[in-house]
């Protein structure tokens, strides 16, 4: 589905990405771990447009995204949560939700049935759904910018350090409901620090370190190495 071929990203002078190939079928979770400015931010920006690669390919369904605008990117099928969740805190929650279907011709014919699909995986959403966003808790606030991502009807998922910042209860039931998005057969592409919980609703990762991808392999693999065991999970 999502196909990357030596991509080299780089911020004026200075290189971010070098020399990065990954490949994430349809249906499939894949992650992507690794410490504070090892690139992943910069990777989702190069796919959805917003970095221009210096070279190499992306390609989504047999299409290349290379030079084209966000919003096709977006419309083609890719839904991107970033890490600042950027919701509009004076909306309410179901006003913020049906953002997330108001620009994507696909979705405007499903937004009744995309509601209800984001209301089942976020129950919490459904009470919420006259509060004004910025009165949410901080999971609440996260659980509400994937479901705006859901409400594309994407074929392909993005999500930026979806447990940034959140207290450890918070990420395990954040994670408890990705599972659940991932088990509808969504093609999913995690970034994380959280090593522990991502790998747990991954089928495959890639760790990156300064830019380069340094391991790749199945998640039980990953769990089971001891080089992610002492780097990441503190074992």
């Amino acid at each position: 589905m999502l196909e990357i071929r030596n991509l080299n990203v780089k911020y004026g002078k200075i290189q971010v990405i070098w020399d990065f190939s990954i490949d994430i079928k349809s249906g499939e979770a894949v992650g992507l771990f690794g410490p504070n400015g090892a690139g992943k931010t910069t990777l989702i920006n190069a796919i959805i447009g917003l970095v221009k690669p210096e070279s190499g390919k992306i390609i989504f369904e047999n299409k290349s995204l290379v030079g084209l605008e966000t919003h096709k990117i977006i419309r083609a099928g890719i839904a991107v949560v970033p890490q600042e969740r950027e919701l509009f805190p004076f909306m309410t929650v179901e006003e913020n939700l049906r953002l997330g279907s108001a620009y994507i011709p696909v979705a405007k014919n499903r937004v009744e049935e995309n509601l209800e699909f984001v209301f089942t995986i976020f129950p919490i959403l459904k009470e919420r759904r006259k509060q004004k966003a910025g009165t949410l808790s901080g999971g609440q606030q996260r659980m509400l910018a994937i479901g705006r991502g859901l409400m594309a009807n994407p074929k392909f998922l993005i999500l930026d350090e979806p447990s940034l910042g959140l207290q450890p209860s918070l990420v395990i039931e954040l994670f408890q409901k990705l599972k659940e998005i991932k088990k509808t057969g969504m093609s999913i592409f995690l970034t994380e620090q959280n090593v522990k919980q991502g790998l747990k609703i991954i089928d495959r990762g890639y760790v990156i370190e300064n830019g380069r991808i340094v391991m790749d392999d199945s998640s039980i693999n990953l769990a089971k190495s001891e080089y992610i065991q002492k780097s990441y999970l503190g074992v």
